[in-house]
């Protein structure tokens, strides 16, 4: 019979117990699958830094990724993720540098500059175009940097209205992506893995967007009672990638420019003024643009607002789902989230959901049990 120690030295925890208060010992549910302390968010007013909000460029029949000819050029799009914009970029590009063939053109265009049009980008460049992205905005002045980074292709699309093709496209997108990424883990792309704990309202038994995708899930498992520190009965955990869109976006940024790319500073008015350009390959990465550019009336925005704290090195977790709240620690600030609101064109802030943000994060943080902070 393995014995508790025996049990906390496999996890890798037993050098922590000294940190313990006295009469207040760690146990294995004070740590992730992978032994890594759960540790309490510290929130308040004086801590925060900042407060933004962000606007998913979102289609309920799901993201478009396909080819159209307009004369003599051919139109590629690649815009339209919603939630899982980050998520998915590497594996929409690649489906859409497809699109472009072989051909004898060597030169294209990208419209946009922000995770689309910057790993569209680069894939065409890795297929041996010269590429010049044109856009009005550069990181950290794009939606994308206004994301919250979690590998995890989630509010992209309303499940009722998306078709089987479109399925598979996005099945095979993940796959793409979710490799891809796993290639750019370290420091230098702002990539991590990272343990979530997800507060459903399903039941262990329900079908849901992790156990229906379980493969890009590791080390997924239902918790109860006893065996998490947090202030609910269930949850559910498993492992995503974490991706810093103030590291990762600049890092792609400085791939591009490594590889001849060039960036010309242009604001469209018109999708003519788009088919004006001298390339005859074109992507259009200009997500919620392409409302206005091409008419495409399935696109809305979804408002985001996120607040940050100052940054907390010990917490190296997310949590998802507390009454529609999720936080990410980040190098940049422990990020919390959030609102989901359809319609909303509105880049400012809401006082009120920024006072419900703060105020849910504090009461569950001060709600969990965690030893060390005694």
């Amino acid at each position: 019979m393995t014995s508790r120690r025996q049990l906390l030295q496999a996890l890798g925890v037993l050098p922590l117990l000294g940190a313990c208060a006295a009469g207040a010992p760690a146990s294995p549910a004070n740590f992730t699958p992978s032994g890594v302390p759960l540790r309490r968010v510290n929130v308040s007013d004086e801590r925060v830094i900042r407060t933004i909000a962000g606007l998913r460029p979102f289609r309920r029949n799901g993201f478009n990724v396909s080819a159209e000819k307009r004369g003599a050029k051919t139109l590629i799009h690649n815009y339209g993720h919603g939630g899982g914009g980050i998520s998915l970029s590497w594996g929409t590009s690649t489906l859409a540098v497809e699109l472009a063939g072989v051909g004898n053109q060597r030169s294209c265009a990208v419209i946009g500059a922000g995770v689309m049009g910057l790993t569209t980008a680069r894939l065409a460049q890795d297929r041996g175009w010269n590429v010049t992205i044109y856009s009005k905005d550069l990181p950290p002045d794009t939606t994308s940097n206004v994301a919250g980074g979690q590998w995890s292709p989630t509010s992209t699309y309303d499940s009722e209205l998306v078709t089987p093709a479109f399925r598979r496209q996005f099945d095979r997108a993940m796959a793409i992506a979710y490799r891809y990424f796993q290639n750019l883990v370290g420091p230098r792309y702002g990539v991590r893995w990272i343990s979530n704990y997800n507060f459903s309202s399903d039941s262990p038994e329900e079908e849901n967007f992790q156990s229906r995708y379980a493969n890009f899930y590791p080390q997924s498992r239902d918790l109860g009672p006893g065996d998490h520190p947090f202030p609910v009965p269930f949850t559910r955990h498993y492992d995503t990638m974490l991706i810093e869109p103030a590291v990762f976006l600049p890092a792609v940024m400085a791939d591009f420019f490594g590889a001849g790319g060039r960036i010309n500073i242009r604001e469209f008015a018109g999708a003519e003024e788009i088919l004006a350009l001298e390339e005859d390959v074109i992507f259009n990465c200009t997500g919620l643009g392409s409302h206005a550019l091409f008419g495409d009336e399935m696109l809305m925005p979804v408002k985001g607002q996120l607040t940050f704290l100052l940054p907390q090195e010990e917490v190296e977790f997310n949590i998802i789902g507390n009454g529609g709240l999720y936080m990410f620690p980040r190098s940049d600030g422990i990020l919390l989230g959030g609102t989901y609101e359809r319609g909303e064109w509105s880049l400012e802030p809401d006082p009120e959901a920024t006072r419900r943000i703060i105020d849910g994060h504090r009461a569950f943080f001060e709600a969990m049990d965690d030893p060390w902070s005694a």
